[in-house]
């Protein structure tokens, strides 16, 4: 990648550029230059953003250097980049802070904004639940202190977190403040509740004085603190709202008490109200904080599951517990019954049953032995297991979930946009609104004390912080829920795009099926038929391929001895080339016979019949020989996994069609869609095909999620609107997906759209609360028809109810598997 921006002292070739101001260099890498016309126009692009003084474009490398002023930012360029048609490539590692002082919506714009204008940032994110900004790099390194110095000036603090550290939500903060405040507020709130029962009596002036100045400016200086810090950025948030609101109605009791205080006590004083509310704000913030360390117990319950020492044996050493940051690749670990796997490894001896059910959301106990994998995080039931570690912290199976959770919990989801727009002109309208009901109520009535607590009403009921919390709350909830039973969601796009999913489009092989193919017949046309599974087995000697283990297999249990092979290659979607004893043959489908014009007439009617039953034909040919000679057929057959059946009808049950691509054959493709009830399958289709067929889908107006496990998926996968991948399957498959199934369980598909649905239900439920709380509130405030001790209250508990709102998805459960 390209390193970020520095100070470069290049002299300016513009004569409007300062001559004081150093340059900036912005080493950009760009993507999809094809030719010396992609390169001139990025470069023409680039000279025409306003501040830039030099652009120079190297198609051989890629790249871009870019000369500009300090006021030219990462996203001025990646814009020009883009509206000319091309993207500058973004850096894959992140920068992560945590940061402090954030309340509510409008304090997320402002930290995003702050972050947005560091040369080298191409992206940041702000996620109120967490209290945690991601920052996106362009260039070799991810500098903190420009970031945390743009967020300090912004008036919040930050500080960097490790990347491989937890990020879940801060820690609780103490109930003692709002023990205190409520013991100082609720006297002065006795005599309003004695009212209703003929009671007329008031506390002495000097003692509200009293109670209500410490709740004031002690156990309320965090609203004065973070209020001046928006103040002094030229922005606003609640903190600011609730600490006008609450100085209006202090100073107003503090004037009638000294203005009245020669003439006897006043008719009223309203130190209950602007203590009330800050006692009821500190204690919506303290339940605020409670709900939303609940969002983040999946992430916490996951963290939890990796042992922090190993029992390591070394050779010539004793068995010794290790810290599991010194345990190597290649070490093997011993685990007892009962204890937690410390790594991701393969069982060297022993057998047992495994409970990797926080893992992967298997709830029955997996039987392993000597060759079987096993994930870090499960635990060992009934024998003693010596694993062979094959990876270790940041790169075992539980690292990879935990950030894959977070990642997808930090990113926003499209709907957020709205209330994006809506946070950055929260604060100020409210200000206006209570300036307008102020004016409005004194000028009309005269009566400016009523005047003054409609306006306090107006600002301490206004709810931002409910609108910053609606969307992440849902998201985390979601997601954390989603990951305990085994899905993944990459990112929240991708967890609002599957609700609107109304395709699904399976591979077959490993995904419906078990994937564990087994050769059920075999006929040779010309020689044995040992000679036929000798050189099958001969060419796919190197392979990993399902069908050719099964034919490895095959050849193992005949005692065949397969003859050395060269040239081995495999061709895509199609089969496998190799020079087997001076002659050259062609393994694979009957597509790929076509193309290499073999006859296969004399088996056809063989293979008809294998494929009528649901098998795989593959077929077998010398293409030395001229015409290129048959030398024989082989049938595979594959069983339906045992959910693939429910998988479908819970699919159809939800309102989604089905469609099945396959590189299988149409007899064994449409025998395995009798068995499904899927009706539209397409058979004999290339990798290449599966994503022309998904684009065509999505051309025709579907919403479409592809579901794979193989390399030969991975641009299916991409090409979809939700691509869903079997982790059972290649890493490929898992990258270019952006939900991951922890187990090959197909019926997951299902659930992931249900909890999707279920979830964007509870962000647009949050939403409307949220908006519902303003909408209202501000209105009955301004009119008149709310005190300030109902008004604040109610903004206190706006985020609460949001958040436990959110906090329903905790129950969700995966749908019941009935026994076929």
């Amino acid at each position: 990648m390209t390193p970020s921006p520095s100070p470069s002292p290049s002299p300016s070739p513009h004569p409007s550029a300062s001559a004081s101001a150093p340059a900036i260099d912005w080493p950009l890498a760009i993507d999809g230059m094809t030719c010396a016309a992609c390169a001139g126009r990025v470069e023409r692009a680039l000279r025409k953003v306003p501040g830039v003084r030099s652009a120079e474009v190297n198609l051989a490398t890629e790249t871009a250097h870019v000369q500009a002023e300090p006021a030219v930012t990462a996203t001025d360029l990646g814009a020009a980049v883009a509206k000319a048609g091309y993207a500058v490539a973004e850096r894959s590692l992140q920068l992560r802070l945590r940061i402090d002082g954030m309340t509510c919506a409008s304090c997320v714009a402002r930290v995003e904004r702050a972050l947005q204008k560091v040369p080298g940032v191409v992206g940041a994110e702000v996620n109120l639940a967490t209290e945690t900004a991601t920052v996106r790099f362009v260039g070799r390194s991810a500098d903190a202190q420009p970031c945390i110095a743009a967020v300090e000036r912004a008036g919040y603090g930050a500080r960097p977190v490790a990347p491989d550290a937890p990020s879940g939500a801060p820690a609780l903060a103490s109930w003692r403040p709002v023990a205190a405040a409520a013991a100082l507020s609720l006297p002065l709130l006795l005599p309003m509740l004695a009212t209703p029962f003929g009671a007329d009596w008031m506390l002495p002036a000097w003692l509200q004085f009293a109670l209500a100045t410490p709740v004031q400016f002690v156990l309320g200086a965090r609203f004065y603190k973070a209020g001046w810090n928006a103040l002094r950025a030229f922005a606003g948030n609640m903190d600011l709202l609730v600490a006008l609101g609450t100085s209006a109605a202090y100073g107003l009791s503090v004037y009638l008490w000294l203005a009245h205080g020669s003439h006897g006590m006043p008719p009223h004083l309203y130190f209950e109200a602007s203590a009330v509310v800050i006692t009821l704000v500190l204690l919506g913030k303290w339940l605020e904080a409670r709900a939303k360390r609940q969002t983040t117990a999946a992430i916490r319950a996951l963290q939890a599951l990796a042992p922090e020492t190993a029992r390591v044996r070394r050779a010539g050493e004793e068995d010794r517990d290790l810290p599991i940051v010194q345990v190597r690749a290649g070490d093997v670990v011993v685990v007892h019954p009962g204890e937690r796997i410390p790594v991701d490894g393969q069982v060297q001896e022993g057998a047992s049953h495994v409970d990797e059910s926080l893992v992967t959301g298997e709830s029955l106990p997996v039987p392993k032995q000597p060759g079987d994998g096993v994930t870090g995080g499960s635990v060992n039931a009934e024998g003693l297991l010596l694993v062979a570690a094959t990876a270790v912290g940041a790169e075992s199976t539980l690292a990879r979930i935990v950030r894959l959770v977070e990642s997808a919990q930090a990113r926003k989801a499209p709907v957020q946009r709205l209330v994006d727009r809506v946070s950055a002109v929260f604060v100020p309208a409210v200000l206006a609104i209570a300036c307008a009901t102020l004016l409005g109520w004194g000028l009309s009535t005269h009566d400016w004390q009523a005047a003054t607590l409609n306006a306090v009403a107006v600002l301490v009921i206004a709810c931002p912080c409910a609108l910053g919390l609606a969307t992440p709350a849902a998201i985390m909830a979601g997601t954390g829920v989603a990951a305990r039973h085994g899905i993944l969601i990459k990112d929240a796009e991708a967890l609002e795009t599957a609700r609107a999913v109304d395709t699904v489009a399976f591979d077959k092989t490993g995904t419906l099926t078990e994937g564990r193919p087994r050769l059920l017949a075999a006929q040779a046309a010309q020689g044995p038929l040992a000679a036929l599974l000798a050189a099958s087995a001969a060419i796919q000697s190197g392979s990993e391929h399902p069908l050719a283990r099964a034919v490895q297999d095959a050849a193992r249990n005949e005692g065949l001895a397969p003859p050395p092979a060269s040239g081995v290659q495999a061709v895509a979607g199609r089969g496998m080339a190799a020079t087997v004893q001076g002659r050259a043959l062609r393994l694979g489908s009957t597509r790929f016979m076509h193309e290499l014009a073999v006859d296969t007439a004399v088996l056809d009617a063989a293979a008809a019949e294998q494929e009528a039953q649901g098998r795989t034909v593959s077929w077998l040919a010398d293409v030395d020989a001229t015409p290129p000679a048959l030398i024989g057929m082989l049938a595979f057959g594959d069983t339906l996994k045992a959910s693939a059946t429910q998988a479908v009808r819970a699919l159809h049950a939800q309102g989604v069609a089905t469609v099945l691509l396959t590189g299988d054959n149409a007899g064994s493709a449409q025998a395995v869609g009798r068995q499904l009830g899927i009706g539209d399958i397409r058979a004999q289709v290339l990798p290449e095909d599966k994503a022309a067929i998904v684009a065509a889908l999505r051309a025709g107006g579907h919403r479409v999620a592809m579901v794979g496990d193989g390399v030969n998926d991975a641009p299916a996968l991409a090409a979809a609107d939700v691509g869903i991948a079997m982790a059972t399957g290649t890493g490929a498959a898992m990258q270019a997906a952006g939900v991951t199934l922890m187990r090959g369980d197909p019926a997951l598909v299902a659930d992931t759209i249900d909890i999707s649905r279920r979830t964007y239900a509870k962000i647009r439920q949050n939403l409307f609360w949220a908006f519902a709380y303003n909408v209202i509130g501000i209105p009955l405030a301004a009119c008149g028809l709310l005190s300030p001790v109902l008004a604040g209250a109610a903004m206190a508990f706006s985020s609460v109810s949001v958040v436990g709102n959110a906090l329903l998805l905790q129950r969700w459960r995966p749908r019941p598997r009935s026994p076929e």
